[in-house]
């Protein structure tokens, strides 16, 4: 007699806790982005004269790592769909996202601090 294969015989819940994660990453990339273009409004008002071209840089910067996170929690979501169905062999996808991101925001606010400290020397 054969029976029919439960929730429990399975080795993964095919539900979507991959794409929850993925659209989790695409907001926080979206907020990056969104801080980087106010940035680029910002930084050149408080910047004192001569200086106003850097201000774009961490705008600049904010954008391009913002598109670059969007890129790879898509590629990340793919891969693990994949690896916990079956689809592919491997391991699932580690912390290197978290780590690139914690990096880039720890980064930002340093150059962002430098700056609003020239302006205010500057005054």
């Amino acid at each position: 007699m054969r029976r029919e294969a439960t929730e429990a015989d399975r080795p993964y819940d095919p539900g979507l806790q991959p794409e929850r994660t993925e659209l989790a990453w695409r907001r926080t990339a979206l907020a990056i982005a969104i801080g980087s273009l106010l940035s680029l409004r910002i930084f050149p008002l408080v910047l004192p004269a001569g200086t106003e071209a850097w201000g774009f840089v961490p705008g600049v910067l904010g954008v391009g790592t913002a598109a670059l996170l969007w890129v790879a929690a898509r590629r990340r979501q793919v891969r693990a769909s994949a690896v916990l169905t079956g689809r592919a062999d491997g391991l699932l996808p580690g912390g290197a996202l978290p780590l690139v991101l914690t990096v880039f925001a720890s980064g930002f606010g340093v150059v962002a601090l430098a700056l609003i400290a020239l302006a205010h020397l500057a005054a």
